[in-house]
């Protein structure tokens, strides 16, 4: 299974446990439902960039979007001629698999620990969700703190535990 798709199955356990879809995120002006309506946009314009037709965005209630946006994208993302398709990104020369995985896999496991943590339950990051992101920040390099990516870090204890760090250079307060 590549990390996009087993971030999105993480991703949809948290969606399965939330009640209040109301509740404030750690995400500024954002509520839960916003969480998940930013991950199902950002993730469809990434895709229809690409000339992957995912049909029209679904409509009601969170939980019922996530679901249908991922039956429509699950398929495309495990084609492999698909992942293995080169283009010219932000940081250069990639292909749809790199960026699904390093990218929005990413978004999956920091906004699923968003989500999370509106209703009161935190995920916690693998190891493999912890090496990936670690990855991707060196990827970022300075544009990890453009306008609408992170916030500034914030500061933690010595000894804090690695989520902990990881989520606080992400602008986030475990």
């Amino acid at each position: 299974m590549n990390f996009y798709l087993a971030a999105a199955d993480r991703f949809t356990a948290t969606v399965e446990a939330t009640t209040d879809w109301s509740a404030p995120s750690p995400c500024e002006d954002w509520t839960a439902a916003d969480v998940v309506g930013h991950v199902v946009d950002t993730e469809r314009q990434f895709l229809e960039g690409h000339d992957v037709d995912l049909g029209a965005r679904p409509s009601g209630e969170p939980g019922e979007v996530w679901r249908e946006h991922l039956a429509a994208v699950r398929p495309v993302v495990s084609d492999d001629d698909l992942r293995a398709r080169e283009y010219d990104g932000f940081f250069g020369r990639t292909t749809i698999g790199a960026t699904l995985d390093a990218f929005y896999g990413f978004d999956l496991v920091v906004h699923g620990w968003d989500l999370g943590s509106s209703n009161g339950r935190p995920t916690t990051f693998t190891d493999a969700d912890m090496d990936v992101m670690e990855q991707a920040f060196i990827g970022f390099g300075e544009h990890a703190y453009d306008e609408g990516v992170f916030r500034q870090p914030v500061e933690v204890a010595d000894d804090a535990d690695r989520q902990t760090r990881l989520l606080a250079r992400m602008g986030r307060r475990a």
